[in-house]
């Protein structure tokens, strides 16, 4: 039941890259601005809680500058949104193709994470350009030597969005009412995890609930991100280990779910 079939996705590798061009291509070729949206989505939302969280409620960020705490918050948990909220609908969008043509439907979802990839990368682009602008202007943050730990946080991100993705779309089949939580139900994620807030003042101002967000396996990926990038974050090998080990959970109970799922969706899809 854990069988993930790897040779038979190495086999169909060109299917898998023709998914990811086709979820690239289809999602902005109607749009006027194209791919630039990749840009326009962070930065705008970076200037809103900017604005919004830093300026008029004064939330700290650590002493980082606000709109670069922001974007490194906004663009890690968007990756790992991304990757959680398509993969969330798999069985639902493809049950036609599904039910027609074999092959291994783990490539849909591994297409999307790579897909998602792409996004991602544009994403650290503009906030690698903000990092070089702040640093032009003596801003106070610090790259530390947890950079290095940079892939590993990519991989931890995608592969916590693919596990709880395949849960969710495993359970669509039966419960369709889930299809339309799970946007609003990321967004209330994204406020139990350490995007517009640092993981320390959360722990100082609000003690008794805390322990939701240094428990909520984002965070640790997060603060390791910011930590990473910009010196400051609750970095800790042992909150890392355990993002890693729900990670691993959640990942293996997903393609539990997924793998017998796929066997008889069509006759509940």
């Amino acid at each position: 039941m854990f069988d993930l079939k790897l040779n038979e996705v190495w086999a169909y590798r060109d299917l898998l890259w023709l998914l990811v061009r086709r979820d690239f291509v289809s999602f902005y070729k109607q749009t006027i601005l194209g791919p630039l949206w990749f840009f326009i989505q962070p930065l705008f939302t970076t200037i809103i809680f900017t604005f919004i969280f830093g300026n008029l409620a004064g939330i700290s960020t650590d002493g980082l500058p606000k709109p670069l705490f922001y974007m490194a918050g906004i663009t890690a948990w968007n990756y790992f949104a991304d990757c959680l909220t398509k993969t969330s609908t798999v069985f639902r969008d493809n049950a036609g193709i599904f039910g027609k043509v074999y092959f291994p439907r783990l490539i849909v979802p591994l297409s999307i994470v790579f897909s998602n990839l792409v996004r991602f990368g544009v994403q650290m682009l503009l906030f690698l350009i903000l990092m070089v602008y702040y640093l032009a202007t003596d801003a106070q943050f610090n790259i530390s030597w947890a950079i290095c730990l940079f892939p590993i946080v990519i991989v931890l991100m995608a592969l916590l969005g693919l596990g709880t993705g395949m849960i969710i779309s495993a359970m669509t089949t039966k419960y369709r009412d889930l299809a339309f939580l799970i946007g609003f139900g990321v967004q209330l994620l994204m406020y139990a995890t350490t995007v517009i807030y640092p993981l320390s003042t959360a722990l100082e101002k609000y003690p008794k609930y805390a322990w939701i967000i240094e428990y909520n396996p984002m965070t640790p990926i997060i603060e390791t991100f910011r930590y990473g990038f910009l010196g400051e974050g609750r970095f800790s090998w042992f909150s890392l280990g355990y993002a890693t080990g729900v990670t691993t959970v959640v990942l293996l109970f997903g393609i539990l779910v997924f793998n017998k799922v796929e066997r008889n969706f069509v006759d509940t899809v």
